[in-house]
Order: structure tokens, then C-alpha cells, then sequence
């Protein structure tokens, strides 16, 4: 067993002795024999965007390698509009890369996620999962690089108001306890995700904390490590069903929902790219972005505004999407800048070795940072698709490196100043805006569909599925029809509450 593995705290992968990528059936088996493993789940996403569980029993091993190998039949039709009752038997195959020990159950379980396949035994063409899997795929195919992404998860945490060192409104961010009231529920949240295969990067109180009707509300964010896109849409997805579990036991209420009341932060889900080739990122180019780079920017720039048909997936995303409120409105990229749509973060290319200058007895070391470099888009929120928007993503950026004017984009989408102050108004009027309904997003995604359905990724039948479903809210009109009307506001905020 080497160093790191047994350092991972998927307790899988100390057992093991190898990344979660490479397990194997056999892997599992010998996991399961040997740790009084009892039960088996498999844990797939649906159409709603949450996790369904369906649960096994382990009668002997013959028993497992059946599970294991054969999967399961499941009712597609209730877990997808797509599928009609008529003909909705599907398999669900587990992902042995996924496994992880169930954190909450008092029965030693090993659960897993799984893949989709219909009747004929191919991957279900339209699953999201399936899509993600093909966007990533034609992606390589293309670019000759990988795919890389991670999220920033940010959620509310709702509790009885006790009065004790009460928070300053609105001014959250990196706020330690006391004033701070969930570090430990955050600080556990993360220990169970990294348990559970989860590669995150750091945790934190943010912005948004405030007291109302004897709750606290305070906003908290986890944020993940660069993967492969697949990989990431995967960790996200257990994350949210871990938060939300220990919630629940700690007594606790949680929401993921882009808005909650009027004039607080709402939550995002921003998401970091970077393009990698043979273990070397493809995101900077002598100390400054690469032209690659600026390239996928530029494809995101061009699909902005479908992308949220993926990433902003319910009225109140658009109450969320405003000026002034930190959460992107215009079509536009920058270095630094908060008030765009696509963000590049300080990337550690300034050649000096802080950490010697910091610590006197460390000496000088030359690390590789230009893996550290992304670029963010800052539109999603938490009730978004995330198979679909990693997909739509990947799509964008594999249409900018493909586009010749793609470069010109880039530059004329480019902003060094905030487009929200006074004097930056003439700026901010030659900017493309992002729709500001479930239905402007449905318009934007059918003038678009053509790229999303090239080389295959996504099906015809799920963008009309898209669509459809986004039209059906009938909310052109909705922001200027409650505009002032908090009690109709904080309806609407109910209703959607446990978004995602």
C-alpha cells in the first residue's frame, strides 16, 4: 500500500491500496468480506435532480457478484419525463469508482452510484449522466485534451435563533465561531464527503447571514478540487445528499436555493474549468492565459445564454440573476472581477515562493502552480442539472476552440473594470445580457440547440424535454409583476425551497 492511498480518507481506498478509479468487482467483493459489509444501495440521479436509492440485502456472495455484474431493473418512467410508462424498464449498472461506506447507516452498507441502460444494453441516450459522459468523450476527441471541472457549493443553514454572538448582517464571509454558529456542521459535512470519495479543497462561512423570525440563516460554501468533469458532477451530487442527511439528523434545515428572502445573498453554484493534456494544464501560456483558454471562454461567452437552461433551472434562479447583487447579469469575462460572468481567479503566477518569504527556515522551492489556474462561471445556481451543466460546459468550451472568430469574441467580451459603477454605464450597455426568465432561457436554448445536438451529445429529444419543461413555468413576466411584493416573493421562495 503506498503513502497516498493510505493517507485517502475514502476508507475504500486505504483498504484497497489504489485510486477509486482502477476498483474492480473483485475489489468491491473483497471490500464487502471483509469489513462485515451487510448491505449493498445503489444510489442513481433522476429527473428531479436528486438521488434515488434502491437496497439490497447480501444473502451470500454469489448473491453480490450477481448484483454487482447484472445491476438492477428500475422504472425509468418514474424517474424521467422522457420515458413513457409503456416502455420504461431500465438497468442500473453500479459505477465501482463510486463506492463509498454509507456515513449514516447503522447496518454496515457500501454504496454506490450508477449508470443508465435501456432495454438493448446501451448507456440510455438521453440520461444526463450519459450525456456528461459524451460531451467529456467528444471533447477529447476534438481538443486532444481532457475536460476538468469543480464546484462551489454554497448552501443555507436554518436554525433556532439563540441570541448569542449574533452575526453582522450580510458580512459572513469567513466569519469563525463564535459568530459563525455551523463550523462543526460544516467541518463534519466535509469529513463525510471526503469519506465518501469527495476531493474538495476547503470549506467556509460566506456573505449571506442573517436573523429573521427567531432563525439564523447563515450561508456556508464547500468548495472542490479540479476532477475529471464525470468525477465532479458524481461528488456534487453525494455532497448535496451528505449535507442534507446530516441536516436532517443534526436538526437542522438546509436549502441549496438561489434566493430566500429579499435583499440577501443568494446561493450559487459557481464552477471552475481547467483543460489539461498528458497531466499538464493547458491554461496558461509563458506566466498569462493561454489562447486556448481564452478560446473556451470565448465558447462560453457565445452559450452564455443557454447555459442557464442547464444551470438555472426555476423562476427564482432569475430573482437571484440581478445588478449589484455579486451574481453575474451580463455577457462578459475579466481577471479578477466579481461583477462578470466568467471570472479568472489569482493564479499563483507571480514566480515568487511565498511561502519562503513567509517562513524564514523554509528554502525556496519551485512548485508546478499553473495547475492551480481555472477560469469560473458564476452563473449556476443549486438547481441546476449538474450532469447537464457540466455537459453544456464542455460543449461551449470545445465550440469555442473550434470557432475561427473565437479570439475576436474573446476580446470584445473582455471587461478590467466593475461594469456596475456610474462612470462603467456605457461599458455596460454594449454588453449582451442573460434571459431573465425560465422562458427567455427556453428561446435562448432553442436558437442554440444546433450546437449542444452536434456530434451527438445531446439528444434532440432531451432538448425538447429542456424546453418544454422551462416554458411550462410561464414566468416571462414574473420579476415585474411581484417587483415590491414580498409576501408573493417569499411564496414563490417556499416553493422552491428544496431545489436540486
Amino acid at each position: 500500500m503506498n503513502r497516498e492511498t493510505h493517507l485517502n480518507p475514502n476508507g475504500l481506498v486505504a483498504f484497497v491500496g489504489k485510486p477509486c478509479s482502477e476498483f474492480t468487482k473483485e475489489d468491491i467483493i473483497r471490500y464487502v468480506s471483509e469489513n462485515g459489509i451487510r448491505m449493498v444501495n445503489f444510489m442513481y440521479p433522476a429527473g428531479d435532480g436528486r438521488l434515488k436509492t434502491l437496497n439490497f440485502v447480501i444473502n451470500d456472495l454469489e448473491h453480490l457478484n450477481s448484483i454487482l455484474t447484472c445491476g438492477e431493473r428500475v422504472d425509468g418512467s418514474s424517474l424521467f419525463r422522457f420515458i413513457e410508462a409503456d416502455s420504461s424498464d431500465l438497468y442500473v449498472i453500479p459505477k465501482f469508482r463510486t463506492a463509498f461506506l454509507d456515513p449514516f447507516a447503522e447496518i454496515p452498507t457500501l454504496s454506490m452510484l450508477c449508470s443508465f441502460f435501456n432495454k438493448d444494453g446501451d448507456f440510455l441516450e438521453s440520461s444526463p449522466e450519459y450525456t456528461l459522459k459524451k460531451a467529456c468523450r467528444v471533447f477529447r476527441e476534438v481538443t486532444g485534451m481532457e475536460f476538468q471541472a469543480m464546484g462551489e457549493l454554497e448552501y443555507y443553514v436554518i436554525a433556532p435563533d439563540d441570541g448569542m454572538f449574533p452575526a453582522t448582517d450580510q458580512k459572513g464571509y469567513h466569519e469563525s465561531a463564535p459568530y459563525a454558529k455551523f463550523y462543526d456542521f460544516r467541518t463534519k459535512c466535509m469529513a463525510y464527503i471526503a469519506q465518501a470519495g469527495g476531493r474538495i479543497k476547503y470549506g467556509h462561512s460566506e456573505v449571506g447571514n442573517f436573523t429573521l423570525g427567531g432563525m439564523v440563516y447563515e450561508q456556508n460554501e464547500i468548495e472542490f478540487l479540479p476532477v475529471y468533469a464525470e468525477e465532479a458532477a458524481d461528488q456534487l451530487m453525494v455532497a448535496k445528499w451528505i449535507i442534507r442527511n446530516l441536516a436532517y439528523r443534526s436538526g437542522y434545515d438546509v436549502t441549496f436555493a438561489p434566493k430566500i428572502t429579499a435583499g440577501k445573498a443568494g446561493s450559487g453554484l459557481h464552477i471552475h474549468m481547467r483543460l489539461m493534456k498528458d497531466g499538464r494544464s493547458m491554461m496558461l501560456d509563458g506566466g498569462v492565459l493561454s489562447s486556448v483558454a481564452r478560446k473556451a471562454i470565448a465558447g462560453m461567452m457565445r452559450l452564455a445564454p443557454s447555459i442557464t437552461a442547464f444551470g438555472n433551472t426555476n423562476p427564482m434562479s432569475y430573482f437571484r440573476l440581478v445588478p449589484h447583487q455579486e451574481a453575474p447579469t451580463n455577457i462578459c469575462w475579466g481577471d479578477r472581477n466579481r461583477s462578470v460572468l466568467v471570472r479568472v481567479p489569482l493564479g499563483w503566477v507571480t514566480g515568487v515562493d511565498m511561502c519562503a518569504a513567509a517562513n524564514p527556515m523554509e528554502h525556496e522551492e519551485r512548485y508546478d502552480t499553473t495547475q492551480k489556474q481555472t477560469v469560473e462561471m458564476r452563473s449556476p445556481d443549486g438547481s441546476a442539472d449538474l450532469y447537464l451543466l457540466l455537459a453544456g460546459l464542455a460543449v461551449a468550451c470545445r465550440h469555442g476552440i473550434e470557432s475561427e472568430d473565437a479570439l475576436e469574441l474573446a476580446e470584445r467580451t473582455y471587461v478590467d473594470v466593475n461594469i456596475h459603477s456610474d462612470e462603467n454605464k456605457d461599458r455596460l450597455l454594449m454588453l449582451e445580457q442573460l434571459p431573465d426568465s425560465c422562458e427567455a432561457s427556453a428561446g435562448c436554448l432553442e436558437r442554440q440547440r444546433h450546437v449542444y445536438e452536434q456530434y451527438g451529445v445531446f439528444s434532440p429529444s432531451m432538448i425538447d424535454g429542456m424546453i418544454n419543461s422551462l416554458r411550462g413555468y410561464a414566468d416571462a413576466n414574473l420579476r415585474r409583476d411581484i417587483d415590491g411584493n414580498e409576501p408573493a416573493m417569499l411564496k414563490l421562495v417556499k416553493k422552491y425551497f428544496h431545489c436540486g
